[in-house]
């Protein structure tokens, strides 16, 4: 009785790194693959529309409002001690260095990450991933490296978006809504924000790609379990992504700072 806790505690350790090892041996696996023929172009095209184009409307929204959002709070608690015009500055730097990256791997996660797993389970479940090995076909390669790599080129890409329309959002509020001057709230932006910025975000956001892919496609070819394994591969592949990129996003602000 009184080792039955250890033992639970020890089984979700193992289980953790037995998961975390799967994972890893996927990406090294999948990063084999992409240099090996037959390279599928259309594949990873077609994964690239999936995850990137289709992110576009949700990416949009939530960095429009997260902007907005981020000037309206600031401009309040600027506004205690005078310092309005440093709003620009922090909607800016906020986007750029957090909001932006996170914010957008948490969207493209939750409707092509979660999509990710749905698909590759029900392939699994359905034995299509069964019928392809019988093809001689490799299912990493045709269906996991694809979708990798469509993630890492593309989630950068919806996170300039988003930062974007985000520091458009704030200076609409800020500006427009708010009546700051439009001149300081351009020069407190623009000096407050270096490109050394843009680069840790845009190197968050290829690591996130990165994780939401894996996971999902980890989560999703090793699904068992009818109908109800695809519903909890699907479940489990958007909670660890998400919670990933959480914890991620401390990490490498630690490292990059």
């Amino acid at each position: 009785m009184i080792l039955r806790p250890l033992y639970y505690l020890g089984n979700e350790v193992i289980s953790f790194l037995r998961e975390l090892g799967g994972i890893l041996l996927m990406f090294l696996q999948a990063l084999r693959l992409t240099f090996t023929p037959p390279f599928r172009l259309h594949n990873l095209v077609k994964q690239m529309e999936f995850e990137g184009v289709k992110s576009l409307f949700i990416v949009v929204l939530t960095g429009l409002f997260s902007g907005m959002v981020l000037a309206l709070q600031s401009y309040h608690g600027f506004r205690k001690f005078g310092g309005e015009t440093l709003m620009g500055g922090l909607v800016a730097l906020s986007l750029t260095r957090e909001m932006g990256p996170v914010m957008t791997a948490l969207m493209v996660n939750a409707r092509a990450g979660s999509a990710i797993a749905a698909e590759l389970g029900t392939m699994r479940v359905t034995e299509q991933i069964d019928a392809l090995q019988i093809m001689a076909i490799n299912p990493i390669h045709y269906l996991v490296v694809p979708r990798i790599w469509a993630g890492v080129f593309m989630v950068p890409l919806l996170t300039a978006l988003n930062i974007f329309i985000g520091v458009v959002g704030g200076y609409f509020v800020g500006v427009i809504l708010l009546g700051i001057n439009s001149g300081i709230y351009m020069d407190k932006m623009v000096n407050m924000t270096e490109l050394s910025d843009l680069v840790q975000g845009m190197t968050k956001s290829l690591v996130f790609g990165l994780i939401l892919t894996l996971v999902g496609c980890y989560k999703g070819y090793n699904t068992y379990g009818g109908a109800e394994g695809v519903g909890r591969a699907t479940t489990e592949a958007v909670v660890i992504s998400s919670v990933s990129i959480l914890i991620g996003t401390y990490v490498l602000t630690s490292l990059l700072f």
